[in-house]
């Protein structure tokens, strides 16, 4: 899952963002409503949830959350804010916010709600997700191939994990190197342009020494992708 942070304290931010790449989390975090906007507009990331504080420079998080859901967005949205009165309350669900949590909160608070909205939102991440022989399993980190005898439990680093999770959730699409490589990265720490190809190698060869073939192609000089067809039962 790739959150968008937008908070302009910047303690608070940074213990966000720590918290949340702990969980297995990628965050972009910026510090206003502006920078906020181009990441959502940029077409090389898709988040699946945004936590945005209300008072925020350059744009602020209300007029955030109204302009998103102005373009029919539905991206989940987390408010965070020290406003804590009904009134306050109800001015930024009605701007589009789908949870509202005080300052000061505690970190599992946070993460609960996070939790609360994968529940609510089709959009995001299920506990398991199986694509043709392939299932993977959110709560343990861990990919099976479900045809072979007995099933082979592969564990997976949080990166190795994040590029099955993303190329699963589009199966037998072609997904650009670069594109995965601005999805899975966050934009604070820009990777090589080489890191996409050198995760494949590392993940084949894992799945070699389990005895399991790879179900992610390389297509030169476009991508990759996610054959839902191979490795099926015979």
């Amino acid at each position: 899952m790739r959150i968008l942070l937008v908070e302009d304290e910047v303690e608070l931010g940074l213990a966000i963002k720590q918290v949340l790449v702990n969980e297995k989390y990628v965050v972009d975090w910026v510090a206003d409503g502006i920078q906020a906007w181009d990441c959502l507009e940029s077409q090389w990331t898709d988040y699946t949830v945004a936590i945005i504080d209300w008072l925020l420079p350059g744009l602020s998080g209300l007029a955030l959350c109204q302009r998103i859901r102005s373009q029919r967005n539905p991206l989940p949205i987390l408010m965070l804010t020290a406003l804590g009165q009904p009134e306050h309350r109800i001015t930024g669900l009605d701007a589009g916010a789908d949870d509202y949590l005080v300052k000061p909160f505690v970190m599992a608070e946070l993460l609960a709600r996070l939790r609360a909205l994968q529940r609510r939102s089709p959009t995001l991440q299920p506990q398991t997700l199986t694509v043709g022989a392939f299932s993977l399993d959110y709560a343990n980190n861990t990919i099976c191939h479900r045809f072979t005898q007995p099933p082979q439990m592969i564990p997976l680093t949080v990166k190795e994990f994040q590029i099955f999770a993303y190329l699963m959730q589009h199966p037998d699409r072609i997904i650009p190197g670069s594109k995965l490589r601005y999805q899975l990265w966050d934009l604070d720490n820009e990777p090589i342009s080489n890191v996409v190809a050198a995760q494949m190698r590392l993940l084949r060869r894992k799945l070699a020494r389990h005895g399991c073939g790879c179900p992610i192609e390389t297509i030169r000089g476009q991508g990759y992708r996610f054959n839902s067809t191979l490795f099926m039962e015979s």
